[in-house]
C-alpha cells in the first residue's frame, strides 16, 4: 500500500505511520500488544528511531559515514565478511553492512533512518547532511515492514540523480534505474513538498495475526504448477 501527504515529511510521516499501525492491531483483534518470537510488544509505546550510520558504527565498532573514502568501507566489509561490488559506492557499501549486520537485531518496532544519498534517489536531502537523505525504513521481528521518505520534488536535483543512476546502470548495477523523462516533466509542473509512505500489506498481516510465515497470510500464494 502506498500513501502520500501533502506539506508533510518524513517526519511526520513516521507518527503517522505509528498511528496506522496500532490503530489496524487494536481494531483488528482489540489491543495494541502483538506477540514477536514469543515475546509481547505494545505497539502504542514510542518506536525507536536511530540513523542507519549510527547502527552500523555501533555493530562494527567503527565510525562510518558515506563521505569516507570507499577504500576504507571495502576494508571494513571485508574484515565482516561482507561481500562488495565493484560499482558499490559508500553509501551502498554501508547498506550492505548494515543488512549483514544490523537487520536482524531489531526485534522491537524501529525506524532507521538517514539512508546514504547513493540508495534512496526519490528522497530528499537531509537538511542538516548532505549526504544522507530524509529516509526512513520500519523494522519489526527483524523484517521491514514500510518505506518512506520526504519526497523530492526539485525536477534539477532529480534529474542529476536520475544520470547518476543510469551512470550506475552502465557500471553493471541491474538494480539502478534510469532517467525518467516523464516523471520529471511531472516535477517541472510543480509539486508541494510531500512525504510518500510504502507498508507491506502481508508483513502487517504477519505482525498483527502473530503468522510465522508469510505464506501463511498470502491469499493466493505462488503455487509449484500442477503435474498431471
Amino acid at each position: 500500500m502506498e500513501l502520500y501527504q501533502a506539506f508533510a515529511d518524513y517526519t511526520d510521516i513516521m507518527d503517522l505511520t505509528e498511528l496506522l499501525f496500532v490503530n489496524a492491531a487494536v481494531d483488528a483483534t482489540g489491543t495494541s500488544v502483538v506477540t514477536i518470537d514469543d515475546v509481547q510488544v505494545d505497539l502504542a509505546k514510542p518506536w525507536r528511531r536511530v540513523r542507519m550510520v549510527d547502527l552500523v558504527t555501533e555493530a562494527t565498532g567503527v565510525t562510518v559515514h558515506p563521505s569516507q573514502p570507499r577504500e576504507d568501507l571495502v576494508a571494513l566489509a571485508e574484515k565482516h565478511d561482507v561481500k562488495v561490488e565493484k560499482h558499490h559506492g559508500p553509501g551502498k557499501i554501508i547498506e550492505e553492512l548494515f543488512e549483514h549486520l544490523c537487520e536482524s537485531s531489531l526485534r522491537e518496532p524501529t525506524f532507521v533512518t538517514g539512508h546514504p544519498v547513493e540508495i534512496s534517489p526519490l528522497a530528499r536531502e537531509d537538511r542538516n547532511d548532505p549526504h544522507l537523505t530524509e529516509r526512513f525504513e520500519l523494522f519489526v521481528g527483524g523484517r521491514e515492514l514500510a518505506n518512506a521518505y520526504s519526497e523530492l520534488n526539485d525536477p534539477v536535483v532529480q534529474r542529476a540523480r536520475f544520470e547518476d543512476e543510469q551512470k550506475q546502470k552502465e557500471a553493471g548495477n541491474a538494480e539502478a534505474g534510469t532517467v525518467d523523462e516523464d516523471f520529471l516533466r511531472a516535477l517541472e509542473f510543480g509539486m508541494p513538498p510531500t512525504g510518500g509512505l510504502g507498508i507491506g500489506m502481508d508483513r502487517l498481516v504477519m505482525l498483527i495475526g502473530g503468522a510465522a510465515s508469510i505464506r501463511d497470510v498470502i491469499l493466493f500464494p505462488t503455487l509449484r504448477p500442477e503435474v498431471f
